[in-house]
């Protein structure tokens, strides 16, 4: 009889414990706070992307980043793939830049002519846009602690890598389309300037 008794009460606890298994594996798959994943972009989907912006309800279909002007100064080469005027009346260039060779890269002369600001080093800060046309050279936009409105390379770019950078400019006047992109010592890269939408 005492044998029944225990039986019976295993057999309860473990009816219990399958029970409670089921549940939590039903709740579990059903996806309550994944509701917000449904109806927001995909996560791969670029934070700013201006150029694959446009005004009707179909997704974006993936896009390869169009290459806008290339440049080469020994084992780093410069790309750039996107020049963007917006309303605000700044200019965003960006793009990437590889290191070919074989040690550390720090784009120490790319940082900028000033001395007295430190918060510059290893950057874009000494980039430029000059327009040929109205004769004026634009220097990237500072905060108002004088860092630049750019990529740092922070600890360098490593012997094959390839990063993204950007740099802000002011804007030139509207009817200026194209500038060209210079730093360091590589060589000027003519870019046409798109409209942000």
């Amino acid at each position: 009889m005492n044998l029944r008794h225990t039986m019976k009460g295993r057999r309860t606890v473990t009816a219990v414990a399958i029970a409670t298994g089921l549940l939590l594996t039903v709740a579990g798959c059903g996806g309550g706070g994944d509701d917000k994943a449904d109806n927001s972009p995909s996560s791969s989907a670029p934070a700013k992307n201006p150029d694959t912006t446009s005004g009707d309800d179909e997704p974006d279909a993936p896009t390869e980043n169009t290459v806008l002007a290339e440049s080469k100064d020994g084992d780093i080469g410069l790309t750039i793939t996107s020049a963007v005027r917006d309303s605000g009346g700044f200019v965003t260039v960006s793009g990437t830049v590889t290191n070919s060779g074989s040690r550390l890269w720090t784009a120490a002369d790319w940082r900028g002519d000033e001395n007295e600001l430190r918060g510059n080093a290893s950057s874009v800060a000494g980039a430029s846009l000059v327009d040929q046309n109205g004769k004026k050279k634009y220097l990237i936009l500072r905060d108002t602690e004088g860092r630049c409105l750019c990529t740092r390379f922070t600890g360098g770019v490593k012997t094959g890598e390839t990063v993204d950078w950007f740099a802000q400019f002011p804007a030139p006047p509207q009817d200026t389309t194209s500038v060209d992109f210079q730093v360091g010592s590589m060589p000027p890269a003519t870019i046409e300037l798109s409209e942000d939408e």
